[in-house]
């Protein structure tokens, strides 16, 4: 593809990169990623995004904007208020790069929507703060085969990994089950620092364009935490589970899980 001038000037701190260059522009101009939640790290993934020219950038949460989500959800404003995130992030997003497709799902995902929601994107991100979402998006991009960029964060502590279905680890080698519901509270019951998840946003959208690039190591079979008040990174080393019920050798689950995903913001 041709750039214009104005897109040689935008994105020129790219294409001088001898990692990235035209060719790499041009992949990343090309890319479809299919994001869940335009919340706390939904926001930071798709401005990164954005930015960086994606070609296609879909967005699917039920929820509106409030208040309480301005400490950290840096996509939306006093002014968006009311409005659902993600037509509140498709304007602030469009107004940063007209060139980015931003695609604005406002519903639930389920077991019954979410592989033909994928099916023509090529990667995944998760933003989600609840367990039924993780594992319900885990699965799909396992069955589907599709790249997954997962990020977690709750009070002062994130997690980001990558599944590449087929070489590696997926969430259920971390996680067979879903824990008891309570067990572990939400960053609405238990707080988060509110540039957390601009951190671990960060590092999710650096995780994926690594992968539209195909350049650097991810982070296949590694979890990678980050504790904001001991300003520590460790890596984690996964191994793939033969007997996970989704990408091991003999999986049990091969279709998706009956449960519902109550996808809420982080």
């Amino acid at each position: 593809m041709d750039f214009t001038e104005d897109q040689i000037m935008r994105y020129s701190r790219h294409i001088i990169l001898p990692e990235v260059g035209g060719k790499g522009q041009e992949k990343i101009a090309k890319a479809k990623v299919f994001m869940i939640g335009a919340g706390g790290l939904g926001c930071p993934v798709g401005y990164y995004l954005t930015a960086a020219g994606v070609g296609t950038l879909a967005m699917i949460d039920n929820d509106d904007v409030e208040l309480s989500n301005l400490q950290r959800q840096i996509a939306h404003s006093t002014n968006t208020i009311g409005m659902p995130k993600v037509e509140s992030a498709q304007a602030t997003f469009g107004a940063l790069n007209p060139d980015v497709n931003i695609v604005p799902l406002k519903f639930r995902l389920s077991k019954d929507n979410i592989l033909d929601l994928i099916a023509d994107y090529d990667i995944v991100i998760d933003g989600s703060d609840n367990f039924p979402t993780r594992y319900l998006v885990n699965d799909a991009c396992v069955i589907a085969k599709k790249p997954l960029v997962s990020g977690a964060i709750l009070r002062f502590e994130g997690h980001v990994t990558t599944v590449l279905p087929g070489d590696g680890h997926c969430y259920r080698c971390l996680f067979e089950e879903m824990p008891p519901p309570g067990l572990v509270p939400s960053c609405q019951e238990a707080g988060v620092l509110g540039v957390l998840p601009g951190i671990i946003g960060g590092l999710q959208a650096m995780e994926t364009l690594k992968l539209i690039l195909g350049k650097g190591d991810v982070l296949k079979e590694t979890l990678l935490i980050y504790d904001a008040l001991k300003t520590t990174f460790r890596k984690v080393k996964v191994r793939k589970n033969p007997e996970c019920p989704v990408c091991g050798d003999n999986p049990s689950i091969k279709e998706l899980q009956d449960y519902e995903a109550n996808y809420c913001s982080s």
